[in-house]
């Protein structure tokens, strides 16, 4: 015998759901195979699940096509920020910045390494310490560092840090409506079940092709084994 399969996919649950939506209206009540019951909460569940699809794809999109933006920034804020270290330690090196004035970025004054920058937070991070290590650091007499220049940095570290809150954003409301699509989906595949059992019980007594060709019309997917022979009508 064939064997059902429940939909695994949004594609699929909408699927399931739009036909058996579409059997309530093609059939009289005494000859629905399913309860008025759960054929209103299919119809009514269908309008929210695919809403709630649709919110999910836009908000997955829009992340997608922000974070392509968000990359560009942060790649261009590690390179600025790194760069300025470099300068500042050559200076450093020349006698042209006094060595424990690294101190004002809170760096290691014997330490010529750039620090770990390979994360946002890191990012994020020293580009405030450099910008506040530049200005303490000039309050006391000192010469600015250039190319670049502080300004400079702080132009692009903005920019990324405006992006970084942005691409937050867009996480928040991807997180949020994946949520509550994974409780629609829960919903989806009771009520798909339930649906199906009822179907399947109702047509229990038909000859095995067409009890299957019944049941397909509600939206019932069955599945045939390697090598497995179909029914035939007696």
């Amino acid at each position: 015998m064939p064997y059902r399969r429940l939909p695994n996919t949004d594609k699929a649950r909408i699927a399931a759901l739009e036909k058996a939506v579409a059997m309530e209206h093609a059939c009289d009540v005494e000859h629905q195979a399913a309860s008025y019951k759960t054929l209103n909460e299919a119809r009514v569940l269908l309008r929210r699940f695919k809403s709630a699809v649709e919110q999910f794809q836009y908000c997955y999109t829009a992340q997608a096509e922000a974070n392509r933006r968000y990359q560009e920034h942060l790649k261009t804020a590690r390179l600025y920020i790194s760069h300025f270290i470099q300068v500042l330690n050559l200076a450093v090196v020349r006698n042209e910045v006094r060595k424990e004035h690294k101190l004002f970025y809170g760096l290691d004054p014997d330490d010529f390494a750039v620090p770990d920058l390979t994360s946002e937070k890191h990012i994020l991070m020293w580009g405030e310490r450099l910008i506040e290590g530049e200005r303490e650091r000039l309050s006391h007499g000192g010469a600015p560092i250039y190319n670049p220049t502080i300004a400079k940095v702080s132009v692009h570290y903005d920019i990324f840090k405006d992006a970084y809150r942005e691409q937050q954003n867009y996480k928040l409301n991807t997180t949020r409506s994946q949520s509550g699509l994974d409780v629609l989906r829960e919903e989806a595949d009771r009520i798909i079940l339930n649906l199906w059992n009822q179907v399947e019980a109702y047509y229990a007594a038909l000859p095995p092709a067409e009890r299957l060709a019944r049941c397909q019309t509600y939206g019932i997917v069955y599945y045939y084994r390697s090598g497995e022979k179909r029914p035939e009508n007696d």
